[in-house]
């Protein structure tokens, strides 16, 4: 019970602090973004401090490189954290943004404007960089958070947050609209999952058992983000260096994140020529190849693909590889496997890249471009809240207007409805 109220009292404080935020002036609101991110780069060893605890603690457990990789900050990655406040303080402000308008035979003026959705809550992993990414896209678009991060992570998060929801404060920010569940107890997430009226929407990020969790158990709005089967076609004629190139970023530039590719697809006539080279480089970097029979084939050294290695996530140094016959069993590989995510076609061919764009059926859709540039920063929207790989209100990476709902502003001069 006492965990409930906690969250109960947070929530409540947090959704009374978002009415006064909403009409908070963007000047204000920017400030305090600029403070924030200079809390984190003043206090940098204090956050080092807290996370050297994490890290080792989840050393201890014998957890996975790639979710030790996910939990580790330092300096750069600190100050990354510092300048995505700082780019998402120089955005415009969605708040009161207009969307459309008309006047109708009656004289009756109806303008559509952005608003904030109100109190958000993020229930995420071992994402420490969540932390502030969250919390400045939301107070940026107007609305307070209740962040809940994962129990590996409670050290890092308790003191980023800390230092976040104090800069703000001090800023001008009303108390309350930066919130952290201090708290390793897995209740909490049940707690916050049942907050109908309080919060009004919830986004998970991390891997698919949490999401899949969120979704089924939730009785507020959830935004679904991302697991990531992400995958590179290489087309017939492409650009073979080109290809390399791309396929190689896109698994081992950080493989642990869900832009990675988990999948390459290589057209027949190209599979001769390019396997061999890119598995030499991919084993090379210390990627596991599991292959289909027609891969295998020409690449004798890779293992077996199973009909499960089509539908995981890795989020590792494994990359499942098949041979196709062209673009549509191509395209049809991908729209039964992938989550949504990313994908992307390597190809000389126009017509071909417009096709693999119109019928993938995915949240960003690439030609001749690594999978890995799905990403907030990368976009251009300061951050992101997470990339949602679902229809409705929000897809692909979640920037500030994602986290605004819109209302109808209405003006007559004594109108009436016969």
């Amino acid at each position: 019970m006492e965990i409930k109220a906690r969250l109960w009292q947070q929530a409540k404080d947090a959704q009374a602090a978002a009415r006064r935020l909403a009409a908070t002036r963007t000047a204000v609101k920017n400030e305090a973004l600029l403070a924030m991110a200079e809390a984190l780069t003043d206090e940098m060893p204090e956050i080092l401090a807290a996370n050297d605890e994490d890290c080792e603690a989840a050393r201890r457990r014998g957890m996975k490189n790639s979710f030790l990789d996910r939990l580790h900050l330092d300096e750069g990655r600190i100050k990354a954290m510092a300048d995505g406040l700082r780019q998402t303080a120089a955005l415009p402000d969605p708040v009161g943004e207009g969307i459309a308008s008309t006047v109708r035979p009656n004289g009756l003026e109806i303008r559509q404007v952005r608003v904030p959705l109100g109190v958000v809550g993020i229930i995420y992993e071992a994402r420490p960089n969540v932390t502030a990414d969250a919390a400045g896209l939301c107070l940026k678009s107007g609305n307070a958070v209740l962040l809940r991060g994962g129990s590996e992570a409670l050290r890092s998060n308790r003191t980023i947050a800390r230092l976040l929801a104090r800069a703000a404060d001090e800023a001008g920010i009303p108390h309350g609209a930066v919130a952290f569940v201090d708290s390793s107890d897995r209740q909490a997430v049940n707690v916050m999952l049942g907050l109908t009226g309080l919060l009004d929407v919830i986004i998970p990020r991390g891997g698919a058992g949490l999401i899949q969790r969120v979704v089924q158990e939730s009785t507020v709005p959830v935004i679904e983000t991302g697991a990531g089967i992400c995958h590179t076609y290489v087309d017939a004629g492409a650009d073979l260096d080109m290809a390399e190139a791309i396929a190689v970023n896109a698994k081992t530039s950080r493989p642990a994140v869900c832009n990675a590719m988990e999948t390459l697809l290589v057209h027949e006539g190209e599979a001769a020529a390019f396997l061999p080279r890119i598995a030499a480089v991919m084993e090379k970097r210390g990627v596991e190849l599991r292959g289909c029979e027609k891969s295998r084939a020409v690449v004798s050294t890779m293992a077996a693909a199973t009909e499960e290695d089509w539908a995981t996530e890795y989020d590792d140094l494994i990359l499942a590889v098949r041979v196709v016959r062209g673009i549509e069993e191509a395209i049809s590989h991908i729209n039964r496997y992938n989550t949504g995510h990313s994908e992307t076609i390597v190809t000389r061919d126009l017509a071909r890249a417009r096709r693999f764009q119109q019928e993938v059926d995915a949240a960003a859709v690439y030609v001749n471009a690594s999978t890995r540039f799905t990403d907030g920063l990368e976009f251009g929207f300061g951050a992101e809240i997470g990339i949602s790989t679902q229809k409705l209100h929000a897809r692909g990476p979640m920037g500030l207007r994602a986290l605004t709902s819109t209302k109808y502003l209405l003006s007559g001069d004594g109108q009436i409805r016969l």
